[in-house]
């Protein structure tokens, strides 16, 4: 069936329902979220021995070549 007509979201004012889920705002967070996690716990492991190679260099030429196509 179809939601109910007076049916609310966690008692949540309409104008933040819009901002963050008819929006797609609240999956963009979430995406973002979930990117960095791997990245944060990679460098909690390998710290600056990560950073200090041309592998990194590569790494981050890659990133920011799809960040800007």
């Amino acid at each position: 069936g179809a939601p109910l007509k007076d049916s609310e979201l966690w008692g949540l004012p309409k104008w933040i329902i819009d901002i963050f889920l008819v929006t797609g705002f609240a999956m963009i967070l979430l995406t973002a979220m979930i990117g960095q996690l791997a990245t944060q716990v990679n460098a909690s492991h390998c710290m600056l021995d990560y950073i200090n190679s041309y592998f990194a260099v590569f790494t981050f030429y890659t990133a920011m070549a799809i960040e800007f196509s």
